[in-house]
């Protein structure tokens, strides 16, 4: 449902949503959005605690690296542990 909703309004992208270790707190959701925000190519982010998920969105031209998400939450202080890739 999450995923469904998030990716509704969106079309051309890339969606990645991203396995986190240690997002306790809607502190920590927030702390994550502002750390992809920062990003031009990142195009809308979404955070779910209760199940340790983070789908973020980016435009096709950028190049997914998960070294680079991985550093971004690691951070703000949680891990990532896995990732998908799709192109809707």
């Amino acid at each position: 449902n999450m995923f469904a909703e998030f990716t509704s309004s969106l079309s051309n992208m890339q969606i990645v949503v991203v396995d986190v270790n240690g997002m306790v707190c809607d502190f920590c959701a927030r702390g994550i959005e502002k750390a992809f925000l920062k990003d031009t190519k990142v195009k809308k982010i979404d955070v779910d605690l209760e199940n340790g998920k983070v789908v973020i969105a980016y435009s096709l031209n950028k190049k997914i690296e998960f070294k680079e998400i991985k550093e971004k939450i690691l951070m703000n202080g949680q891990n990532a542990t896995d990732y998908k890739l799709m192109k809707i």
